[in-house]
């Protein structure tokens, strides 16, 4: 988030896309009511389904899905042709401005309702409200990014945020609600395939020079970028990858097109699993490395506003669990053959893969990351830090862009809307749409074992249209078979009005109704992340 969730109360309009805020991000979506019941703020829903948060948007607007870049483009359309643009800030802090013009002058409304079905007129209404507000904030989750064009449909937002000078003050800016509890964490030190610590790219041989003679190892880092998930799975299939360490993950369940993961974890040559439990992904593993849950390790999590807190352990570790971070220095001890009681020429704890503890890795991530540089874990107590904090006497950062930018001016960028990879046909009439539900997470590794949350919902279910139902001479309580091109699924159907016709609805928390069965293997070109959100299938009574 490039501001506070704190700020939420200090928008005029909030825009909230591709995120059912209620039941992925319980906390913010309070924060959202609050602000729309106790301060009048106006929120404008962009969401195929009618959610809950529906009831307290002032303009819901329900597109065709992978449709994002049509419709936000003539909302950009709207707001030039009726000058609500920032000009000053335009002028001032942006560049290509001209080109994302000429870009958007063909995106009219009506062009948009042809393509996302959502009424011109909705659009010019949505388009007034954010460009007349003094003070609007987007935020967007997974409805956003699980799209082969994802990295459009972000750069479609920040063009209006940049349009309407929406950057840099209370109660704005440009806000992802990030997933797990450390997503963001993971991301920030470097859990991607591009990038060092703080977003340092591994393609800048400056950054590669400072790491390796901080590390002072014999191993090089590599000047290019490494794999995603979907890349490694291909990897394993084409033989280029023989071997894959998964910790924290259940990709059997949580990847795109499953029966593919399947194929090439039954191929793969070795497989490590670092995890809590069991699930369906260790139970394939060669080795299972036995970790502990955040209730029995030290370190920080960072959450989705940039804000680094303290993890203490509040429970001993049992059973032969050990922590993750021991478990990686005996594994790295043991890759190397240093010993971890010969000092001599130690230059670095890596070099003897020995730490004293969280506190001093999290020291060197400070010490080689300027955005982190002042952040050390007695400075977190007890409310934590937002990066960027680069000195021990900084505050940290509540509000991002200020003053200036990251890269100096804010860049436009022009795009074309592109149709999603796949869409409805003769054989497969509906649209899949996937997502999570409140209860659950992911792949239910850790609610499933909640008896409380698995007596709530303790079953998948396929939700449809009511007309659609009626049509296929489905009712609600039915056994259903969802198939695509790749597999398929049979799970309980629930008829509702909340989807549009056309679409289906299903969770992903469910082995035995296993939704990524169904989705495809398209991602975005740029970052890579699958098309969870369109895949085209068909149902049948069973």
């Amino acid at each position: 988030m490039t501001n506070s969730i704190a700020d939420i109360h200090l928008a005029d309009v909030l825009l909230v896309t591709g995120s059912n805020t209620t039941e992925a991000h319980p906390v913010i979506s309070l924060e959202m009511k609050k602000a729309v019941r106790k301060r009048g703020a106006k929120l404008i829903l962009i969401d195929p389904r009618e959610i809950e948060l529906s009831n307290f948007a002032a303009i819901h607007i329900r597109p065709r899905s992978g449709t994002d870049v049509a419709l936000l483009n003539a909302m950009a359309h709207v707001i030039l042709a009726e000058g609500l643009e920032d000009k000053e800030f335009i002028a001032a802090r942006t560049e290509n401005f001209d080109a994302f013009k000429e870009a958007v002058k063909g995106c009219t409304p009506q062009w948009a309702e042809d393509i996302s079905g959502v009424p011109a007129e909705m659009i010019v209404e949505a388009a007034r409200v954010y460009g007349q507000a003094g003070s609007a904030a987007i935020f967007w989750a997974m409805g956003i990014t699980q799209s082969s064009h994802g990295v459009d449909n972000v750069q479609a937002l920040a063009n209006l945020a940049l349009l309407t000078g929406n950057f840099g003050r209370p109660g704005t800016g440009v806000n992802p609600l990030r997933g797990q509890n450390n997503v963001q964490g993971a991301c920030d030190v470097g859990g991607l395939p591009n990038v060092l610590t703080g977003y340092q790219p591994v393609t800048d041989e400056a950054v590669r020079a400072k790491f390796e003679n901080a590390w002072q190892t014999k191993v090089k880092i590599p000047p290019t970028p490494g794999l995603t998930v979907t890349e490694m799975m291909n990897g394993v299939l084409e033989g280029r990858i023989k071997a894959l360490y998964i910790m924290g993950e259940n990709p059997i369940l949580s990847d795109p097109n499953t029966n593919h993961v399947r194929e090439a974890l039954e191929e793969i040559e070795f497989l490590a699993v670092q995890d809590i439990f069991l699930n369906e992904t260790a139970q394939m593993a060669h080795v299972v490395l036995p970790g502990v849950s955040f209730a029995e390790k030290e370190g920080t999590f960072t959450n989705t506003e940039r804000r680094v807190q303290l993890v203490r352990p509040a429970l001993p570790i049992r059973g032969g669990a050990r922590r993750d971070l021991d478990i990686l220095c005996d594994l790295g001890q043991r890759l190397s053959g240093v010993s971890p009681d010969d000092s001599a020429d130690v230059v670095h704890p890596v070099t003897n893969w020995k730490y004293a503890g969280a506190s001093a890795v999290w020291d060197e991530i400070a010490a080689l990351t300027p955005t982190m540089a002042g952040i050390r874990h007695e400075r977190l107590v007890p409310h934590g830090l937002q990066w960027p904090c680069p000195a021990p006497d900084h505050p940290g950062t509540p509000i991002l862009h200020k003053e200036k930018f990251t890269r100096g001016l804010g860049k436009f960028t022009p795009l074309t809307f592109r149709e999603p990879i796949e869409n409805p046909d003769e054989e497969y009439p509906f649209i899949l749409n996937t997502g999570r539900i409140l209860q659950h997470w992911h792949g239910g590794t850790l609610s499933r074992r909640s008896e409380g949350l698995d007596w709530v919902v303790p079953e998948g279910e396929i939700q449809i249209n009511e007309e659609d139902g009626s049509n296929l001479g489905i009712a609600s309580g039915d056994m259903v078979r969802v198939s695509s091109r790749r597999g398929e699924a049979t799970g309980r159907v629930r008829l509702t009005s909340k989807l549009p016709r056309g679409m289906v609805f299903m969770n992903f928390h469910f082995a035995e109704v296993p939704t990524n069965a169904l989705t495809g293997a398209g991602v975005d070109p740029v970052a890579k992340i699958p098309e969870y959100k369109v895949s085209a299938v068909k149902i049948e009574r069973v």
